[in-house]
């Protein structure tokens, strides 16, 4: 009868041997299940990207040349436009560079511009263009222009521009205020909590569109205006989500040990109990953002939003309207829109799931 050999077992000096594993902070395995989810993760780089190229809109949409030399003189007219005087004209001020004039000059030995990849601004108007406004899409306007000869490709740069970062500033304050007002519920209770809900559904149920249309009326129509009127309200949804998860966190383990260390009330939300309490925060602001986008461009299409002489994609829905048969208006704004939509879209599934502890 065969005697059974003992089963091999690995020594400890190879168990000691191999590399220990350090552990993943939830930040970090909630990065890497977003680096996992590849749509929400490219749309974060491609909103990004076109951010960054939005921001310096002025280098990449201008009627004014980034560098030229002009009769071995060097000028920056993106920042600093001469007066047509100092190239030679009759007037002293700033140069036309769409002015045939100009182009007289730019013809002669040694004189150059470089402009810009588009050359045209948001509010500039080419007078000496043969079109009549509204112009189909073309080699000098790459997506027409609008009812009053300005040019399309400009006005959309300009104003997603503009849309971007006031969602992402009307975000950060109704943000703000909303995790302050829900902390305040969630962690004191009582009659903190039944005070706020009270003072949330009288102050919730306040018509926001008529008081827009109120202070419409009587201020002038500015972005900071919007901002604040939006931020009165914006925050109000999600102090809910706050207010339930410092409901629920304000119970545990950790925050009675912190308690007990003698930490007071401010260290104890900031410390512990607020870090474990923006999931539904992280996970909204693209949401949110794609609702502030949508409330700009709506206050706009109804001459509520910022003045005429800002460029913003509700005018341009609305001049679109205006002028059914200039397709290329509503249409290559429509498609603005939805593709920013779609990007902040993505952006806010994917962080989801990565905020979903049941996901490894």
């Amino acid at each position: 009868m065969s005697a059974v050999l003992p089963t091999p077992t690995p020594s400890t000096d190879a168990a000691a041997a191999l590399p220990a594993v350090a552990p993943q902070s939830p930040g970090a395995r909630a990065w890497a299940r977003f680096k996992r989810n590849r749509l929400g993760y490219v749309s974060l780089w491609l909103f990004g990207v076109l951010l960054v190229l939005a921001t310096f809109a002025e280098l990449i949409s201008n009627d004014r040349p980034l560098l030229a030399r002009i009769d071995g003189q060097w000028h920056a007219p993106v920042f600093s436009n001469p007066s047509e005087r100092t190239l030679g004209g009759d007037f002293d001020t700033g140069t036309d560079w769409k002015d045939p004039f100009i182009d007289e000059l730019l013809a002669r030995p040694g004189n150059w511009a470089l402009f810009t990849l588009n050359p045209h601004s948001a509010d500039s108007l080419d007078y000496f263009d043969p079109t009549l406004p509204p112009g189909e899409p073309s080699a000098r306007n790459w997506l027409g222009t609008d009812s009053r000869g300005r040019d399309l490709l400009a006005r959309l740069i300009y104003g997603f521009r503009i849309s971007v970062w006031f969602a992402l500033a009307l975000t950060a304050v109704g943000t703000a205020i909303g995790v302050l007002a829900g902390a305040l519920q969630g962690y004191f209770g009582g009659r903190v909590d039944m005070f706020l809900q009270r003072f949330i559904e009288i102050w919730g149920a306040l018509p926001e569109l008529y008081l827009l249309i109120i202070f419409a009326s009587v201020f002038e129509p500015s972005l900071l205006l919007l901002l604040i009127l939006l931020s009165l309200f914006g925050w109000i949804g999600l102090s809910d989500y706050v207010r339930a998860e410092f409901l629920r966190n304000r119970g545990l383990e950790f925050v009675k040990a912190a308690r007990a260390m003698g930490l007071s009330n401010r260290q104890i939300i900031w410390r512990h109990v607020l870090p474990n309490s923006m999931t539904p925060v992280i996970t909204f602001m693209p949401f949110r953002m794609a609702g502030a986008i949508l409330a700009l461009t709506s206050l706009d299409f109804l001459g509520l939003g910022v003045p005429q002489s800002v460029p913003s994609l509700g005018e341009l829905l609305r001049l679109g309207k205006e002028n059914l048969d200039a397709w290329w208006i509503i249409g290559s704004t429509f498609c603005v829109l939805v593709g920013t939509m779609l990007l902040l879209t993505f952006i806010g599934d994917a962080l989801r799931d990565a905020f979903d502890t049941r996901k490894s």
